[in-house]
């Protein structure tokens, strides 16, 4: 069975693109709101529209029997489109599974607002947070492919500001090395039914805007120091281009004495658990992660022994 939904979703993502210029950012983000828009949406969730920090956001909560803790959580879209509505199929599974509540972040997009302006609009609603007196080991940073990324940089900033660590992070499919160094950009290519070298290279230029990627907020996976880093669950499928950012992103946060868990699932796409409630891996992937999530802050939260 799950071969054959594996090769539906294949099918899906592989659906043929128009031929000439790179589309329009206009065309790129209502396409990906048109793909997003057909994920299953637990039913048992609240969504209230929101203010962190100084952007928009969503705020998701289960229907009833909440836990403490919260998941401040960061779209994908490559920089340039998504939403927190068009995660919230992410979302609305991880609250629905862990009973913890969710900030979904609506930080500014390229090519309009170029780096620095997501990770400045990140760490500013983790400040929010802090500061409306939220116990950051009730925290964890969460988000998928760009937000993946911006998870892993959202912490590197807030420890060189100096803020207290999250209790962990959660990652999938997370784009973290804007130098586009990594291997299976070559070996996957072809694999890969959504991504390209090129369709990286065209979003990521709107979100470099000239910015030299050779620096730790921009790729991590290859020059980050992650010392002092939370517990880190990586999530990502063999059927990806990027799957490099998250081994080499592993493998620097065990140098650095940081407890990963690198999670890869076999012959799935890129951010494969959006597809919850149609495809087997992406539930199972996602019953992982809020074990995962349930683990670290009820540990962190615990008084000392």
């Amino acid at each position: 069975m799950s071969k054959e939904q594996r090769a539906r979703i294949d099918a899906l993502l592989r659906q043929p693109r128009p031929d000439g210029p790179p589309q329009s950012v206009q065309a790129m983000r209502a396409g990906f709101d048109a793909l997003m828009a057909r994920m299953i949406v637990p039913d048992a969730i609240r969504t209230t529209r929101t203010t962190l920090g100084d952007r928009p956001a969503l705020h998701v909560e289960p229907d009833n029997d909440p836990r403490d803790g919260t998941i401040l959580y960061f779209h994908g879209g490559g920089w340039v489109f998504g939403s927190p509505e068009t995660a919230l199929s992410l979302t609305g599974h991880l609250v629905a599974k862990t009973g913890f509540r969710s900030y979904s972040l609506d930080y500014r997009l390229a090519p309009e607002h170029p780096f620095p302006a997501a990770a400045e609009d990140a760490l500013s609603a983790y400040r929010a947070l802090l500061d409306s007196g939220e116990d950051p080991s009730t925290i964890a940073f969460v988000g998928d492919s760009a937000g993946g990324g911006l998870a892993v940089t959202t912490c590197l900033a807030a420890r060189d500001a100096g803020l207290a660590m999250p209790a962990a992070i959660v990652a999938f499919s997370p784009g973290l090395d804007a130098t586009r160094s990594g291997e299976t950009l070559d070996t996957k290519a072809g694999i890969d039914p959504f991504f390209t070298r090129e369709r990286l290279e065209h979003t990521g230029a709107m979100y470099l805007a000239g910015a030299d990627p050779h620096q730790p907020m921009l790729s991590p996976a290859v020059l980050a120091d992650l010392t002092g880093f939370p517990p880190m669950l990586l999530q990502a499928g063999t059927n990806e281009v990027l799957l490099d950012d998250s081994t080499r992103l592993a493998a620097r946060a065990r140098a650095a004495g940081v407890d990963v868990i690198l999670d890869i699932t076999a012959d799935v796409p890129h951010v494969f658990q959006a597809f919850a409630g149609v495809l087997d891996e992406a539930d199972q992937a996602l019953d992982r992660a809020a074990l995962f999530l349930t683990q670290q802050i009820r540990t962190s939260a615990a008084p000392a022994a």
